[in-house]
Formats: structure tokens, C-alpha cells, sequence
């Protein structure tokens, strides 16, 4: 569905991505982890036909994104990191523009807003004006803006940014329905909590290189099952253990003050890339 060969994007001196080479198959929900400058983004837009790779290939269901022509945008639909909708608009309108550029004829346009209106629990919000949302209410729009003209491929792009944990939860349902539907989705985020919980694959992502790819579960059972935290002067020590009562057993014979919880996929990034996903 989604296939990347040896992907290298320049800018000036800067390489954003080096040699990458990943594959997404059908109705997958994979998500691309990294720090910020990782080049998350930049492979979204690469993928989006929205920035020129400098080389290597990327295919989306078939179609090369380098090719003239509208074929390979068609495959996919984009929720950016920002809100893009026309704030002066409605909601319908914001919607109708965006069926109208996809050229949907104006039956099948008007049944379909409607649908995902529906879908995206706003179908009473369709004259409601953008700027009158909340931002939840934007991110949904959005979403169902990216799915009108029936994409193979959905691209996420910290699709809930800036979102309170109850809005957040509610969007990751809405993502998981999408999924069930069929629809292959590529997801970026800050919330790391956020891939391990979605994802059916992750990418780590360092420097423009990827660093591994696996499950969510493969990933965190790497590291252990139960991880001792125990805060330093300047930084935080965290041990890892299989077993809760080994881990019990360390706490006992020393006078530190330790936190123990569950090891998470957020540990697992840090031992490959020394860093923290922010």
C-alpha cells in the first residue's frame, strides 16, 4: 500500500531523511515516532505530494508520487498538524470545496458530507461557522475532510495536537473506526502513549534514519515487563525487570526512594535513541 525505497530529502546542508526504506501494508495502522527535527513531517509531506524528495521512490497503492498527475494524491487523505479549515465558512462549505476539488460529481458530493458528518458525530453542525468550533469539533472536521473523496490511504499528522485527554480518547476512537473500515493510516505523534495504544506497527525515527520497526509489543517486551524509576539529582535512573518480585526484591535491600510501574513503548525509545519523543 505504501512503499518507500531508499528515500533522501536535502535541504541546503541539512539532511531530513537518509536512505529511508519502509512498507505499510493494507489497512495497517502504523505509526512514525521521533523527536522533533527527526523528519517526521517531512516524510508526510514527501508522501503527500506536498514536498520534491531529492531521491529514492515512494509508492501509494501503486501509483508513484513523482508522476505528473493527480493519480497518486487521489490515494490519500491528509489531517495536518495545524488546522487549515476556512474559518469564515461553514462547516458544509468547508466540506462541498474540498468534493468540488476532487471533482465529485454534486450527488454523490452532498450524500457523502452527509455521511461523514454523521460519521464524525457533528451531522447537526453542518451550518455552524468553523470558527465557532472547538477544537476537537476542527480535528473531526478535519478527518472527515481527508476521508471525503474516499482515500486508500489516511496520513495523520499529530492529528490530536493541543487536545485534552477526554477529546484525545475520542479522536482515537474515531481513528480505530476508520481503520476497521479498511483504510490504511499512517500516523505521526507527539503522544507516544497515544502509537502504543493505535498502532499495529511503530517506526522509530532519529536523525532521518529509521532505527526499527516492529510491533508496539515486540517493542516494549524488549526492554522487560515492570521498570524501577528512581529520581537522581539532575536526571532519572530507570531500571527494568521481567518479573514484579525480582523487581520488589531490588526495592528491598536498598534505602532509595523508587517508583515502580509498567514498562511502556516511551522506554523503549529512549534505549535505541538516548531520547524522548516531544
Amino acid at each position: 500500500m505504501i512503499k518507500i525505497e531508499n528515500l533522501c530529502k536535502t535541504y541546503k546542508t541539512i539532511q531530513a531523511l537518509n536512505d529511508v526504506n519502509l512498507q505499510v501494508n493494507k489497512g495497517e495502522l502504523f505509526a512514525f515516532l521521533g523527536p522533533n527535527g527527526a523528519g517526521k513531517t517531512t516524510t508526510i509531506r514527501i508522501l503527500t505530494g506536498l514536498t520534491r524528495l531529492s531521491s529514492g521512490r515512494v509508492m501509494l497503492n501503486g501509483f508513484n508520487v513523482e508522476n505528473p498527475g493527480i493519480e497518486s494524491r487521489r490515494q490519500c487523505g491528509l489531517v495536518p498538524q495545524s488546522i487549515n479549515l476556512d474559518q469564515e465558512l461553514s462547516v458544509f462549505e468547508n466540506l462541498n470545496i474540498h468534493g468540488r476539488l476532487f471533482r465529485m460529481n454534486k450527488q454523490k458530493r452532498i450524500r457523502k458530507i452527509q455521511e461523514l458528518l454523521d460519521y464524525v458525530e457533528m451531522g447537526d453542525r453542518k451550518k455552524t461557522l468553523v470558527k465557532n468550533l472547538s477544537g476537537g469539533m476542527k480535528r473531526r472536521l478535519m478527518i472527515a475532510r481527508a476521508l471525503l473523496h474516499s482515500p486508500a490511504i489516511l496520513f495523520l499528522d499529530e492529528p490530536t495536537v493541543g487536545l485534552d485527554a477526554g477529546m484525545r480518547r475520542k479522536i482515537w476512537a474515531l481513528i480505530k473506526k476508520t481503520q476497521q473500515h479498511g483504510i490504511t493510516i499512517f500516523l505521526t505523534t507527539h503522544y507516544i502513549e497515544e502509537a502504543e495504544f493505535l498502532a499495529d506497527r511503530v517506526a522509530f525515527l532519529d536523525r532521518g534514519n529509521i532505527v526499527v520497526v516492529d510491533s508496539p509489543g515486540n517493542l516494549i517486551n524488549s526492554q522487560g515487563t515492570w521498570a524501577l524509576d528512581r529520581l537522581m539529582e539532575d536526571d532519572m535512573e530507570t531500571i527494568y525487570f521481567n518479573d514484579r518480585k525480582e523487581a520488589n526484591n531490588y526495592i528491598a535491600i536498598r534505602k532509595d526512594s523508587f517508583t515502580l510501574r509498567r514498562v511502556n513503548l516511551e522506554d523503549s525509545f529512549l534505549a535505541l535513541t538516548g531520547k524522548k519523543v516531544k
